[in-house]
C-alpha cells in the first residue's frame, strides 16, 4: 500500500511528503523537512502505545474524507502533526505545550503569523473536542482526532489495549474511574461528531463502542 513500510506501519518517508506539501503549499519559505523529521522523533517516543505515527497517519488521512468541509485543509493538516507532538501520559499541560511548540516551529519555518497562530488555536481545541458550529476547520480536526472511536470492534479493543499500556503507571482502579469519567465526558456531548461525514457515518457507531467500553469499565 502507498505511504506504507513492508512492516504495515506508515513509511517516513511518505509522511515527510505529506507534511512538507502541507507546509509549502500554505506559504511558509524555510526547508520543511528538519520540521517534519523533529516531529517524526516525537511522535516515534517510546512512552507512545496509541499516540503513535500510526494515530498521526490515521488522523491525516481522515482529514483527506473530511477536507470538503474545512475551510483550508492544509491548516487543518498542520494541526494534526502538531496536536500531540508533545505527548507524556503523566501530564495534563500536553496540548498547550504543543501549541506552543507550532508557534514556535512554523514562525521558524517562515509561516505567515497568522497561519501559524490559526494552527496553534486548533491544537488547543483538542483539548475539548468541542469546536463550535462556526467552525468548520476545527471541526475537521475534531472529528478526525475522534475517528477512531467509531472503528470496527476488534479496531476499537486494540486502541483501548494500547491507551491502557500508555497510563500502565496507573493503578488498576484509578484507571478505570479515570477513563470512565472521559467516556461520560463524551457521551454528554450533544454531538461527537460535527461534519456532515462524520454525524453520518461515525457517530453512532463511536456511541455503541464508548457505551460498550464504559459498562466494561464499570459494569
Amino acid at each position: 500500500m502507498d505511504g506504507m513500510a513492508a512492516d504495515g506501519h506508515p513509511a517516513p518517508e511518505a509522511l515527510r511528503d505529506r507534511w512538507a506539501a502541507a507546509l509549502r503549499s500554505l506559504g511558509a519559505t524555510g526547508d520543511p523537512y528538519p520540521y517534519a523529521d523533529d516531529l517524526l522523533a516525537r511522535w516515534s517516543e517510546p512512552q507512545r502505545r496509541y499516540h503513535t505515527l500510526d494515530h498521526l497517519t490515521a488522523v491525516l488521512d481522515h482529514i483527506d474524507v473530511l477536507e470538503q468541509y474545512a475551510v483550508d485543509p492544509d491548516l487543518v493538516r498542520l494541526a494534526a502533526w502538531f496536536h500531540d507532538a508533545v505527548y507524556l501520559p503523566d501530564r495534563s499541560e500536553n496540548e498547550e505545550r504543543s501549541a506552543r511548540l507550532a508557534e514556535r516551529a512554523l514562525t521558524e519555518a517562515g509561516l505567515p503569523p497568522e497561519k501559524t497562530a490559526e494552527v496553534a488555536r486548533l491544537v488547543r481545541l483538542t483539548v475539548t473536542h468541542d469546536p463550535s458550529d462556526d467552525d468548520p476547520d476545527g471541526q475537521v480536526l475534531c472529528d478526525a482526532d475522534l475517528a477512531i472511536l467509531a472503528a470496527p470492534p476488534k479496531t476499537y479493543a486494540v486502541y483501548t489495549a494500547a491507551i491502557r499500556e500508555e497510563y500502565a503507571f496507573v493503578p488498576s482502579e484509578a484507571f478505570r474511574e479515570g477513563r470512565a469519567a472521559v467516556l461520560r465526558q463524551l457521551l454528554a456531548l450533544p454531538r461527537l461528531f460535527r461534519t456532515p461525514y462524520g454525524a453520518a457515518e461515525w457517530e453512532t457507531t463511536a456511541r455503541y463502542n464508548i457505551g460498550a467500553e464504559l459498562e466494561l469499565l464499570t459494569g
